[in-house]
């Protein structure tokens, strides 16, 4: 596939058993692998650039015949925690280089809806949808062909599939 991601920027999407299992190591990438000795890898899709808010978002919009708006993707923050996040410029200046708000990965939960929307898909859908997916203007610097990314587009709804069988939700892991 030949997508070049957004220069630091990178997206995993994956299911999990529940929260708790969602947030193991949340500073290690999801695909790819293992995450730690002696635990399970994720079942994860690397998508480097799509991120859930917008890129993600047009591609549930397309699906769904709807306009993209920003909060087409329901998300619940989980890592690093909300409730301990700076509030005023002070308190982020005031952070260690190593703060969790500062560097590392984060984790946010998908609302069901997003599962449900990329599981129900029907996959003689999928090349047009990716296709139309590509014209997207996040995407216009990336100099994709149609097909560049059915790819990920049936990956990401292969994911959504497990994860409504498994009753289980869809998260991602992003490092910006």
């Amino acid at each position: 596939m030949a997508l070049e991601p957004r220069m630091g920027a990178l997206y995993d999407y994956y299911r999990a058993g529940g929260r708790a299992a969602a947030l193991v190591e949340p500073d290690v990438g999801r695909a790819g692998g293992g995450h730690g000795p002696g635990l399970p890898p994720f079942d994860a899709v690397e998508a480097k650039g799509i991120d859930p808010i917008v890129v993600l978002g047009q591609f549930v919009a397309l699906v769904q015949g709807v306009p993209w708006t920003v909060d087409l993707v329901p998300m619940a923050m989980l890592h690093p925690p909300p409730e301990g996040a700076p509030r005023t410029a002070e308190e982020w200046d005031a952070l260690p280089e190593d703060s969790p708000y500062l560097d590392g990965g984060a984790i946010v939960e998908l609302g069901a809806s997003v599962r449900d929307v990329l599981a129900g898909v029907d996959d003689g859908r999928l090349p047009d949808l990716a296709a139309r997916w590509a014209l997207i203007e996040e995407f216009a610097a990336w100099h994709l062909d149609p097909g560049d990314l059915l790819p990920v587009a049936r990956a990401l709804v292969a994911l959504a599939r497990r994860a409504r069988q498994a009753d289980q939700l869809l998260y991602c892991w992003m490092c910006l």
